[in-house]
């Protein structure tokens, strides 16, 4: 089952992915997953939403240089060796993973230039940190 999945290449720079979520907010489209990764000055944002067909037009309003593709989404139960085989078994049919990122719950990773001063900016928002313990918690293995 095919789920579609909306690419946007965007700036480098602070503001242009809050721009773009605030637009998604406005038009009351809800972010179930997403990726983010730069190739120096531009990067590319990945994301699966509630309603990606006006997605794509909120993105094509906002001047945006986005594309829909088909992705797969595959539950994985929580033990150990579950991505190795759903990985193994496109690899063994000779297909080759150009990307994939994890869509759990509604906790995200975030990495930035300086991650002591992005944990500080986050302190005192009503934001919460979360432990690779928590985590643990959250999704017990099986």
């Amino acid at each position: 089952m095919v789920v579609p999945q909306l690419s946007v290449f965007l700036e480098n720079r602070p503001g242009h992915m809050k721009r773009i979520l605030n637009a998604f907010e406005v038009a009351r489209i809800n972010v179930l997953g997403y990726s983010a990764s730069d190739t120096g000055d531009y990067g590319i944002a990945r994301f699966i939403l509630d309603k990606p067909e006006a997605g794509l037009e909120v993105l094509r309003a906002e001047g945006c240089a986005v594309i829909l593709t088909e992705v797969l989404c595959v539950h994985l139960p929580n033990k150990p060796g579950e991505l190795a085989r759903v990985i193994g078994a496109i690899a063994d049919a000779g297909i080759n993973v150009q990307y994939s990122y994890s869509l759990i719950s509604n906790v995200i990773t975030i990495y930035a230039n300086d991650i002591k001063s992005t944990e500080a900016a986050l302190q005192g928002q009503p934001i919460e940190l979360v432990s690779l313990d928590a985590i643990s918690l959250q999704f017990p293995s099986d």
